[in-house]
């Protein structure tokens, strides 16, 4: 059993507009409630709302758009105390309980007044369940004691009176008498008081039927209602037509159509004349429309409500749909159409519509306020409505709640904008070490946010999520300056390690140039706190001759500072500087090969007199103990051959002693006295650049190194010799069985092995054969140049 309560206060709204009880809940004293309404009847006690109660005595209950429980009755309804048609009341019990099963309920008992006199002849209401006529009726007056009688008994005798009603519907399916009793079964209500008589029908029932008036649908039930007594017959036309839609969207308004003249409704349209047309909202008329930009206009055949999407006295709502974020407008609107035509005196057309939008996708955007001067990233994150919360955020696919990303430094607060919607502020400094960094063109970083919202969104809370990346690029990395100097043996290069493998990497020519690289070179690699301290020997490799002259070098040499990831050179760190050094050996790129040779004997030997094989080639330049020579790997007799991945160049320079002929065969001649052997290294994968220097250093190929070594004849005794009878031919294999032609061209590559065999045609028992230097040439001239040695010294 349930027990009457005090109202809360503030929990219910009521009042009474036009003809119609508007009674409000709040929803926030009914959190985590369930409620009931009961109808309080006068002689028959609570009677529990339902669908079909309400739709059949005049009772509507919804939701406004802000979800408050709204309920709405017609002063006409089966419930409602009617006092001479002009004081109307009705109570209803709110009954709230914690269980679904209503147990435990709470019970407040609501009564509510309307005061309504100005009837027309004829009103007409459109609710959203059920359609409404009621009828002013003027009994013809008999004879003055009949009618004062009958008046004045007719509320007494209001029970036996309806049972003499009838109602005849007429559809195109044709014509249907029924009994009031009867209508009643049919969700039809009839009744009559004391000056009116009225119908109730709901929508689209078996007696209705659809019509199309100015291309709105209206649903229509047309009817006549009959009292007949023993002196009276009495026809009332209780015709009623309602419109079922009339709706229509853009982006950014709703249009509500209505027509202005309804055929069945106004019989003769030549006399119709439209008196008034208000609009309301809720249960609220406006006045002047246009003051919140509503559009009221009519016409002769429409009368049109324009409502801009998310103008005052309705509600926007936001709302999720497959994953895209998006507004769902709603407003209260009702309409009161008043005319006057020959058949009617006065017809009051009231209308009460809620109308929704279809979901509207707001795809929110994301707005870049970074501020690069400050190293600051500000992303704004909108635009929502008032019911859209921010719950949860990644930076950089990491996830923190609020109270975390406030921790860890983020700064994250709401901003409103001037429609009336907001937006979410995120601040993230480019140092944070969630914030991608990338070293981008030759002095900038590119940073990147990556951004997750989670979102909750309407009273639902449904969740939304939204990604977005935003990018900051500028100029905050300085490019490293190198310094270089000299000592008497060696360069330097001090270049400064901040970026150093991070942003860009040293390169010498195409390799990298890292701590094993330096070893391998014999530079000596330093690092201090700033900078990292290179020791280039002067005739280490990877050093460029610029100038060589007679005892006088100029070295230069180069490291390219590339990109780490896209290898690309930003600069290149030289160091040049001119050395003496009085012995020296340099094998350029090209092939050309410059010495200084110092030759110390005793006693000294006259330095123009020195050679290279080929005797022609002499120094460039000398003094007492000094020879410069220059020559190409390709003349004055220069050797080659090949030892594992190394092509070696020899040459070597000689000086003659002159000595006394002898007086008989054997024939003393000219004997070295001095050799110096040169030999220059390059590597067989690198390819000699013959010609002129290319233009770049960065690509040009590296240097060859060079070994001078001194061999002296001078302890040892004079070899005197002559000529001897020897026979040499190649073999085609290692047997020593097949051989080549004498006289005949025989093609082999420089790896190959020749495999020679050479006789001494002597009878002397005592001469021996010792191969001392053997040699190809491109002639038949033993002394022509180029020659390629096969072998040298035995």
């Amino acid at each position: 059993s349930s027990v009457l309560y005090v109202l809360p206060p503030g929990f219910v709204e009521s009042s009474c507009r036009s003809r119609i009880f508007w009674m409000k809940l709040n929803k926030l004293l009914l959190q985590g409630k369930f409620f009931q309404l009961e109808i309080n009847d006068p002689y028959a006690g609570p009677v529990l709302l339902d669908e079909k109660l309400a739709s059949r005595c005049g009772y509507v209950l919804s939701e406004d758009m802000w979800g408050n429980p709204v309920f709405r009755a017609s002063v006409l309804g089966c419930h409602v105390a009617n006092e001479a048609d002009e004081l109307f009341s009705l109570t209803v019990n709110i009954k709230i309980s914690s269980f679904s099963s209503m147990r435990a309920a709470v019970t407040y008992t609501y009564p509510m007044y309307c005061s309504y006199s100005s009837w027309a002849s004829r009103e007409i209401v459109c609710e959203e369940n059920y359609m409404e006529v009621s009828v002013k009726t003027d009994v013809p007056a008999v004879s003055n004691d009949y009618t004062v009688a009958w008046m004045s008994a007719l509320p007494e005798t209001q029970n036996v009176a309806y049972q003499l009603w009838q109602l005849m519907f007429v559809s195109p399916s044709g014509r249907k008498r029924i009994m009031v009793s009867d209508a009643a079964k049919l969700g039809y209500s009839f009744n009559n008081t004391l000056s009116r008589v009225y119908l109730r029908a709901p929508y689209h029932s078996n007696e209705s039927h659809v019509s199309v008036v100015s291309g709105v649908n209206m649903n229509m039930v047309t009817s006549t209602s009959m009292y007949r007594q023993r002196w009276l017959l009495l026809l009332i036309d209780t015709t009623v037509s309602c419109p079922v839609d009339g709706i229509s969207f853009t982006d950014t308004t709703l249009t509500w159509t209505v027509p202005s003249v309804i055929p069945t409704l106004v019989v003769q349209e030549s006399t119709f004349l439209s008196k008034n047309i208000l609009m309301g909202v809720d249960d609220q008329v406006i006045v002047h429309p246009e003051e919140k930009n509503y559009l009221l206009e009519h016409n002769e055949t429409h009368i049109r409500i324009t409502i801009p999407i998310g103008a005052e006295g309705g509600k926007l709502k936001s709302s999720i749909s497959g994953g895209v974020y998006g507004v769902i407008y709603s407003i209260d609107l009702f309409l009161e159409h008043t005319w006057t035509d020959a058949d009617w005196q006065t017809t009051k057309y009231t209308v009460i519509k809620s109308i929704t939008t279809p979901f509207m996708p707001q795809i929110p955007t994301v707005i870049n306020n970074t501020l690069p001067e400050e190293r600051l990233f500000n992303v704004a994150f909108g635009h929502f409505l008032s019911d859209v919360s921010l719950v949860a955020i990644a930076i950089g696919n990491v996830p923190f709640t609020l109270r975390e990303a406030q921790h860890q430094g983020f700064k994250i607060y709401e901003t409103l904008f001037s429609n009336r919607t907001k937006g979410f502020i995120l601040e993230v400094s480019f140092d944070d070490p969630y914030v991608l960094k990338e070293y981008v063109n030759r002095n900038e970083t590119k940073y990147t946010l990556l951004v997750n919202y989670t979102m909750s969104v309407g009273p639902e809370m449904t969740l939304y999520y939204h990604s977005a990346e935003v990018e900051c690029v500028i100029a905050d990395i300085e490019l490293p300056e190198a310094v270089g100097y000299c000592d008497e043996e060696n360069l330097y290069l001090a270049i400064p390690t901040f970026g150093l493998h991070q942003y860009w990497n040293l390169y010498l020519h195409n390799k990298l140039l890292n701590r094993h690289v330096a070893l391998t070179n014999g530079y000596l690699a330093v690092t201090n706190s700033t900078h990292l301290i290179l020791q280039i020997p002067l005739f280490a490799v990877g050093v460029i001759y610029e100038e060589v002259s007679f005892q006088k070098i100029k070295a230069r040499f180069d490291v390219a500072l590339r990109k780490v990831r896209t290898m690309e050179t930003l600069q290149m760190f030289s160091v040049s500087c001119s050395f003496n050094s009085s012995a020296f050996i340099i094998c350029h790129p090209d092939g050309t090969i410059m010495i200084s040779a110092q030759m110390k004997t005793v006693p000294a030997i006259d330095m123009s007199k020195t050679k290279l094989r080929d005797s022609s080639c002499k120094p460039r330049e000398y003094n007492e103990g000094h020879a410069f020579f220059k020559f190409h790997v390709t003349t004055c007799g220069t050797s080659v051959r090949f030892e594992g991945d190394h092509i070696i160049y020899e040459n070597e320079i000689s000086y003659e002693k002159e000595t006394l002929p002898g007086q008989s065969i054997p024939t003393i001649t000219r004997d070295p006295d001095y050799r110096l052997t040169v030999l220059c290294y390059y590597r067989a994968k690198e390819t000699l650049v013959l010609g002129a220097f290319t233009s770049d250093p960065s690509t040009s190929p590296p240097f060859g190194s060079g070994t001078m070594v001194p061999r002296s004849n001078i302890a040892v005794y004079r070899r005197i010799r002559q000529a001897l009878n020897v026979v040499s031919r190649v073999s085609k294999d290692e047997s020593f069985v097949e051989f080549y032609e004498p006289n005949m061209a025989i093609l082999k590559r420089p790896v190959e092995p020749v495999f020679l065999e050479v006789e001494l045609k002597d009878g002397s028992p005592s001469t021996e054969l010792y191969l001392e230097n053997c040699w190809v040439t491109r002639s038949l001239d033993f002394n022509s140049t180029p020659r390629w040695n096969i072998t040298v010294d035995g």
